[in-house]
């Protein structure tokens, strides 16, 4: 074989990686996230404090996380942030006054994943005041996933035995920003609809949603 036909046979392979690399990356940001269909490979323990920065539609805020509040959920949110499963996310239920609720993730196949990968409840320590933030819930004992919301006030009677709405960290920059997204459409989009379809259901039925263009841990 040649000298020229093996440099030939290294450009081609060379083009196939690269258009390879490049189908896995398009559109969907599963190359560059495979990590959010292994929820098991994510348990990484976060460290006592850490900055979550969240650039959104609607701007920018940051929310500081004290692990000692909740380190199940403190644990939880490290791993998500890190890994990228909140970009893209929009705040899909917004109640003026009470709280914004976020965090069903815009690919059904990859919110089907995380659906019930529960956590343990953490022991409530701090209140559910204006700029915290919990993990929603069901109701039901260790039914939190992968949704959260901000209190937009005072919200201390989600704090009781009969709640149990455990804050682990608190909006310290931009609260402003958290309360400019947009209300408008209050409750009206359905989680079922959102598992099932999700930005895809968004985009055509509510397509004035603020957003989170992408979530990074601070350095």
């Amino acid at each position: 074989m040649t000298v020229r036909a093996m440099t030939m046979m290294g450009l081609a392979a060379a083009a196939i990686a690269v258009t390879t690399v490049a189908a896995l990356a398009q559109g969907g940001a599963d190359f560059s996230k495979a990590k959010l269909r292994t929820p098991d490979q994510m348990k990484e323990a976060a460290p006592a404090t850490y900055k979550a920065a969240f650039d959104t539609s609607a701007g920018l805020f940051v929310i500081e996380v004290h692990r000692d509040w909740a380190p199940n959920e403190a644990d939880r949110f490290y791993n998500l942030v890190k890994n990228g499963f909140y970009d893209d996310c929009r705040f899909f239920r917004v109640v003026p006054g009470f709280m914004v609720q976020f965090g069903m993730n815009g690919n059904p196949a990859i919110q089907k994943i995380w659906q019930n990968t529960n956590m343990k409840d953490d022991p409530v320590k701090q209140s559910n005041k204006r700029g915290f933030v919990s993990f929603a819930q069901t109701g039901a004992p260790n039914s939190r996933s992968t949704q959260l919301f901000i209190n937009f006030g005072n919200n201390a009677s989600l704090d009781s035995s009969g709640q149990g709405f455990a804050p682990f960290g608190q909006v310290t920059s931009g609260m402003a920003v958290v309360d400019k997204i947009n209300a408008q459409y209050g409750e009206r989009p359905d989680q079922g609809e959102i598992m099932s379809k999700g930005n895809a259901y968004l985009n055509a039925a509510f397509p004035k949603l603020d957003y989170i263009k992408k979530a990074t841990i601070e350095k």
